[in-house]
């Protein structure tokens, strides 16, 4: 271990001492810088040092070549001052280099939705298709807020819809959400969450009027798919999401009581959808196959349907409703009992609405209900009152 006042005149000429695989020279002026030697003839700078707990360790300051030797004396000087102040620039380089990249975070991420979302292939294919070929390859800790409004803003302008965008936002912030709970290497914060974003409003006020639900009924009745008209039918007399109806099993369907169990609804939360009587005539009048658990399945195959696109769209177009979606049912279903006079919070039950804003968007429908009543009560009326 020889010790020698190192400099640039020193360090150009130094060998390694023959049959030695290397040689390090310790300077006599800063503690722990050395000079490696090595019989290949590659030399670096390192500052060696004990830590807090008296374990030898060591930090490389460069490769000889790549710096002067100003600077890598400069270097060595700034890090032993760190070490006395009780520093550990070798910790702090190992934990540099335990900061993982996106990509394996995504890959966290996406191993713990698959155990609980049930739109886990729309999660996968965001992630796959619009995050990874961004930020795959950075580091965690190199991932900054402005260069993550930047891209939003870019992805905006992609041609995306707004809702689109709105969902990488959350895939991505949630990422960051469980890289902090997980306590993930180069995460302090979360450079997602407080980039502003425009309200999105969603919402298609497309309802049904009896003349029009009847003709659908009609066609529904023609269609190729003898299922599709009890569909469509309860679809207009529960309320319920498409995918409620196509996955109902008779074990939870209670004709007596006049309920329908949802075990698994799209809050995460089972509800009861009360049975009017039209629906429990849909339900009795359906055909049951044999070993089959579920209400209106394919007959073919005895499962849930995989899509009625094709049949949905015949009967929508052969009623003359164009543009109408499936899902427009659910908000015809809701228009009608508004329109019966039922208030919007029985409404939102039915409905199984978690968040009350969601059924304030027929609130309009109900003001047409109550403009009927004030108007049917002023006919009543001989005449206006004299003033």
């Amino acid at each position: 271990m020889p010790k020698v006042r190192l400099d640039h005149a020193f360090c150009l000429t130094a060998q390694c001492k023959p049959g030695k695989k290397k040689t390090d020279y310790y300077d006599t002026a800063i503690t722990g810088f050395v000079l490696e030697v090595r019989s290949s003839g590659g030399r670096s700078y390192y500052l060696r040092y004990q830590d807090a707990h008296g374990g030898q360790k060591q930090h490389r300051i460069a490769a000889y070549g790549d710096v002067t030797f100003d600077k890598a004396r400069k270097e060595a000087q700034r890090l032993r001052s760190e070490v006395v102040l009780g520093g550990n620039p070798a910790g702090k380089k190992a934990e540099r280099k335990a900061i993982p990249t996106y990509a394996e975070l995504a890959q966290k991420h996406l191993d713990y939705a698959k155990t609980y979302q049930r739109s886990y292939d729309t999660t996968e294919m965001y992630v796959r298709r619009h995050i990874l070929p961004k930020w795959g390859k950075k580091h965690l800790s190199d991932i900054t807020q402005p260069d993550v409004a930047s891209w939003l803003a870019d992805k905006a302008g992609e041609a995306l819809r707004p809702a689109t965008v709105e969902k990488i936002r959350v895939i991505f912030n949630r990422s960051f959400e469980l890289a902090l709970r997980w306590n993930i290497p180069g995460v302090v914060r979360n450079p997602v969450t407080a980039i502003p974003r425009k309200p999105i409003n969603n919402a298609r006020d497309r309802f049904l009027n009896a003349a029009e639900a009847k003709r659908l009924l009609a066609a529904a009745q023609a269609s190729r798919n003898t299922q599709l008209a009890p569909i469509i039918a309860m679809l207009l007399y529960t309320g319920a999401r498409v995918s409620e109806l196509l996955q109902a099993e008779w074990k939870h369907v209670d004709l007596a009581k006049q309920q329908w169990l949802i075990p698994t609804s799209k809050t995460g939360k089972p509800r009861r959808v009360p049975l009017s009587k039209s629906a429990l005539a849909i339900l009795n009048a359906v055909p049951r196959f044999t070993n089959c658990p579920y209400v209106l399945p394919n007959p073919e195959t005895l499962k849930p349907f995989v899509t009625i696109k094709h049949a949905w769209q015949t009967a929508r177009d052969e009623a003359k409703l164009p543009g109408l979606r499936i899902h427009d049912l659910r908000h015809s279903a809701a228009s009608f009992m508004i329109n019966a006079g039922i208030d919007l919070f029985a409404v939102g039950r039915v409905l199984g609405h978690a968040d009350h804003k969601s059924t304030l968007r027929y609130s309009h429908v109900a003001n047409d209900t109550l403009l009927a009543a004030v108007e049917a009560g002023a006919r009543k009326m001989q005449g206006p009152p004299q003033l």
